[in-house]
């Protein structure tokens, strides 16, 4: 596991905590050393740190009394949603109190007209779309887990769709929070556009629970298009692919998804999903819109594709048959743990222009080579985004101190390209050596908004920031 630090605790302060919620909370607060480790990190390779109590909170009201109880001990509050973060988020290096939101699940109003809707922050996005889809409307941001759209906007996720739709932040269209001091703000009205003060909405989506906790989320709606095609094609290097993608996005088609699988991954997708893909570098995309806008962005696809040598191409309007290929996609993570049984997963990611993914992608699969890492290669290729999971054996020290170089390469790599450490995962513990490097100065300005609006530094501490 990768150690992380653990900072000072207020033993006195948590102590008085500890008491306060068990009489106000009674069975709505846990102490259990089962419960509060499920409340730390449990995925990927970050050690996990619990917190020292878990309140399930059932309101705004709640979490700001929480917050208010916490703010006079100076006790760290660390919010939950549904754990699937992948950086440490919610782990708690100072102890303290983790608030789960994920019993704060309802859909508060769907604007149709207006394309909006207002929901809690434990709502996850399958559920929010389950309850749009009479309407006709859905949500578009899919980061693959079934997360809570409060943790995405927290962590500013994105997806499969971004391409199109793009991220957490263009899509939130403002927030309520619960401050450090226990205060109640709403960052925006429901507005499409506005002039009026400083862009607290941007400065909470993305901020990971250290400036403030969500607790309610305003997003923007899609109309559910009249037509959907899936398609997938071959091509005989990573290069060709990833060249094939950035004519795609210059000739201006308007894909909903196009996704990168590299050959080991598309392998592992063969095996665990029962289909018979060459196992060369594949694109998966969608394209949304009319019948007849869709039929021609696949048939323009379908041409740029094959000045690329791509092969293989074959795109599908069948509910079931795109289904099949995008839960394929989707269970991409399970199927590379197949390639190595026993084996831990550590998922990472960056983000590259994508003038420079090709580059990108070679020299990372070149680097696991010449370490002797297996570490497939799946990405979001319409915007530079792509993740390496290097499938790792725990009980093996060298491999461990290969794998630690090898992500430490390949964050300064996707730096050195003008890229990012991350494209969609967030910088949490993991991530924090890398923030620096890539944004200098920057960094001291988030440490005077977070001295700010947290003085005592009891949001999510830990997170971000360099110690």
């Amino acid at each position: 596991m990768v150690q992380v630090s653990a900072m000072a605790r207020n033993e006195e302060g948590i102590g008085a905590v500890l008491g306060i919620l068990r009489q106000q909370f009674a069975d709505r607060f846990q102490t259990g050393q089962a419960i509060r480790e499920q409340h730390a990190h449990t995925t990927t390779w970050i050690t996990n740190q619990p917190p020292d109590g878990v309140v399930f909170a059932h309101s705004t009201q709640e979490v700001a009394e929480v917050v208010k109880i916490c703010a006079t001990h100076k006790v760290p509050v660390i919010p939950f949603g549904t754990g699937t973060s992948l950086e440490g988020h919610v782990n708690a290096p100072a102890g303290g109190i983790s608030i789960d939101v994920s019993q704060m699940n309802k859909v508060l109003a769907v604007n149709a007209g207006d394309l909006d809707c207002r929901v809690q922050p434990g709502v996850t996005r399958m559920a929010l779309n389950t309850h749009l889809r009479d309407q006709g409307l859905f949500f578009p941001i899919d980061p693959g887990a079934d997360a809570s759209i409060g943790g995405m906007a927290a962590t500013r996720a994105s997806g499969t769709n971004a391409v199109r739709y793009g991220t957490m932040k263009d899509n939130v269209i403002s927030v309520e929070a619960v401050m450090s001091n226990g205060e109640i703000i709403r960052t925006a009205s429901r507005a499409r556009k506005s002039s009026a003060g400083y862009d607290l909405t941007r400065l909470m989506v993305g901020s990971e629970g250290t400036l403030g906790i969500i607790t309610e989320v305003t997003l923007r709606l899609q109309g559910i298009p009249e037509a959907i095609s899936a398609a997938s094609c071959s091509f005989p290097s990573v290069e060709a692919a990833c060249e094939t993608v950035m004519a795609v996005i210059q000739y201006g088609l308007p894909v909903a998804r196009i996704e990168l699988l590299d050959a080991l991954v598309v392998r592992a997708v063969n095996q665990y999903s029962k289909l018979s893909l060459p196992e060369t570098p594949l694109l998966l995309l969608e394209f949304h819109g009319s019948e007849a806008g869709v039929a021609e962005q696949a048939e323009s696809f379908g041409e740029l594709a094959e000045s690329f040598d791509g092969t293989g191409y074959a795109a599908t309007t069948t509910l079931e048959e795109r289904n099949k290929l995008w839960q394929a996609r989707h269970d991409a993570y399970w199927a590379m743990m197949a390639l190595r049984p026993g084996c831990k997963a550590v998922a990472t990611d960056v983000c590259v222009p994508i003038s420079r993914l090709a580059e990108a992608v070679v020299a990372t699969n070149d680097k696991a080579a010449e370490l002797g890492l297996i570490a497939p290669v799946v990405g979001h290729a319409g915007d530079g985004n792509f993740h390496a999971s290097v499938l790792m054996d725990m009980e093996d020290a060298d491999e461990i101190a290969r794998t630690e170089a090898f992500i430490s390469w390949l964050n300064d790599m996707a730096i050195s390209l003008d890229g990012t450490c991350t494209g969609e995962h967030g910088i949490g513990q993991g991530k924090r050596p890398y923030l620096v490097k890539e944004l200098g100065a920057a960094v001291d300005v988030m440490g005077m908004i977070k001295r700010a609006l947290d003085p005592d530094n009891i949001m999510n501490p830990g997170k971000i920031l360099p110690a």
